[in-house]
């Protein structure tokens, strides 16, 4: 296995020196340092974790809190994932995953015993019982997803509110004055999953301005139950003319539920999903869409923490709330409704 030794042999310097360049901890020339990182890269040395952890009291490795809940749509969770470990590599940082059940005690055990020098949250609830831990650590965090309390903690989130309103407007805007919102199972929201009822309080409340007739309700996130409640819904609510879907399992669902309808985006229905760009094209989705942002979300999250960890006058800076305003992504698949005939020149 290649050492610091080895790497200090081939760059002509000392042990101390090949170090202190890796390091930083001491000033070294822009020879040495050159020397150094080419001795690195044709080596392949990687520094010793434990040692380094010893020497800096960093791991640098952040450490993320997520759960694969069953009631919920792995490969949408995944997208999150996917962008803090993308992150945290591009900053130097590695990642530890940890998906136990108990949050809290999960948590406490890598805070306490210093395996992180970060930390980011997932699944954030409204009520979210590991705050409290954060909040307590030595070690700063960022939670993707916004809790009930704030206090305390860093926080970077969709703002689901205004992407309710722009999903109805947008219908709106068309002619639609029957729409039907799908958000996710609703023991989603018993756990805490705040987000679903930002999302459709808002879109209630833009539809009632509006003069839209908008109905709710939850689906599965597990095939074949959402295709069959699609079927059901489309059955049991003809007169409905603009679907918007904030349930990705559902709207990965609703192609081949409309294919074997007869029916096609926008001529028999308009439809306007909430999911990533990177989500459409997985799924091969031909819908409009309001951008989740998780690369967005994920990269700020990750960064906010790594800058407290890094920068000494960041870690008592206050803490942030910040809500990322919704873009919609015109995909073709909204039109004037079957009904109402185009204004001249539209």
């Amino acid at each position: 296995m290649v050492n610091i030794g080895d790497v200090a042999r081939m760059a002509g310097v000392s042990r101390s020196t090949a170090s202190y360049a890796l390091s930083g901890k001491r000033p070294t020339s822009p020879d040495v340092q050159a020397r150094v990182a080419a001795a690195v890269q044709e080596l392949g040395y990687t520094p010793n974790a434990g040692a380094r952890a010893l020497a800096t009291a960093q791991t640098r490795v952040i450490g993320l809190l997520a759960q694969f809940y069953e009631d919920e749509f792995a490969p949408a969770m995944l997208q999150y994932i996917l962008a803090v470990s993308n992150t945290a590599r591009e900053l130097g940082y590695d990642v530890l995953l940890v998906t136990e059940e108990s949050g809290v005690q999960a948590l406490r055990r890598i805070t306490d015993s210093r395996m992180v020098d970060g930390i980011v949250l997932l699944n954030v609830a409204e009520d979210d019982q590991r705050l409290p831990v954060l909040r307590d650590a030595a070690q700063p965090g960022a939670l993707v997803g916004l809790p009930g309390d704030c206090t305390g903690v860093d926080v970077f989130d969709l703002s689901f509110e205004e992407a309710g309103r722009l999903m109805v407007d947008h219908l709106a805007d068309l002619g639609h004055r029957d729409v039907l919102l799908v958000s996710q199972p609703e023991h989603v929201i018993e756990r805490g999953g705040a987000y679903v009822w930002r999302l459709q309080n808002a879109a209630v409340a833009a539809a009632a301005e509006r003069g839209v007739r908008l109905l709710t309700t939850f689906a599965s996130t597990h095939q074949p139950e959402v295709g069959a409640e699609l079927h059901g819904l489309l059955d049991a609510h003809p007169e409905v003319t603009g679907l918007l879907v904030h349930n990705e399992a559902a709207v990965a669902a609703l192609p081949s539920v409309m294919h074997a309808r007869g029916m096609e985006a926008p001529r028999d229905l308009s439809v306007i999903g909430r999911y990533s760009d990177e989500f459409a094209r997985t799924f091969s989705l031909p819908y409009s869409s309001v951008e989740s942002a998780a690369d967005l979300l994920g990269a700020m999250a990750v960064r906010h923490v790594v800058r407290r960890i890094e920068v000494a006058a960041a870690r008592d800076e206050p803490y942030v709330v910040e809500l990322v305003a919704p873009r919609l992504v015109d995909r073709g698949s909204t039109g004037v409704p079957p009904h109402v005939v185009p204004a001249a020149g539209a």
